[in-house]
């Protein structure tokens, strides 16, 4: 654990919506995603929540929040947001719409405004942990603050 949970332009603005939350900083390990994180935190890989960053037909980006141990049907994402196809972004189209690099991509405070969806059985959960906009850094919050503040839209896409 590093001593100090890294200053982000997430935190200022999570910070400056007024939202509670709470910080986790762990050992980051390339291509370890969610399933390290939930080990290091010791919590489940349901709750450790991905930030997907895709682009649409149009080559319009968009972010999606999903369950650790789930997938995205692409198909599905598509049909439910009036698009004819979606498909995750190369690594550095999505450094450049979010400013994150890849493995430290947060939801909040993105370079480029884009619209988020977000698993509708997320909203289930009382806590979520998503990534704070550093690679090994985690954020502890409650779902509906996620979607208050980031205008986030459900949606039923997660397969697995």
């Amino acid at each position: 654990m590093s001593k100090t949970p890294p200053s982000t332009p997430a935190v200022l603005f999570l910070r400056s919506k007024g939202v509670t939350f709470s910080e986790y900083s762990y050992r980051y390990e390339d291509r370890g995603g969610t399933a390290v994180a939930s080990r290091e935190l010791g919590v489940p890989e349901h709750a450790v929540v991905k930030t997907l960053v895709m682009e649409d037909d149009t080559r319009a980006p968009l972010i999606v929040l999903m369950h650790g141990d789930r997938e995205v049907s692409t198909k599905q994402l598509a049909r439910q947001i009036g698009a004819r196809s979606v498909e995750p972004c190369k690594p550095e189209v999505a450094t450049r719409h979010t400013g994150y690099l890849v493995g430290g991509t947060s939801p909040f405070a993105t370079r480029k405004p884009m619209p988020v969806y977000v698993e509708r059985s997320i909203l289930d959960l009382p806590t979520i942990y998503i990534n704070g906009g550093s690679r090994g850094f985690l954020f502890g919050v409650a779902p509906a603050d996620v979607v208050r503040v980031l205008g986030a839209t459900p949606v039923d896409v997660a397969i697995g």
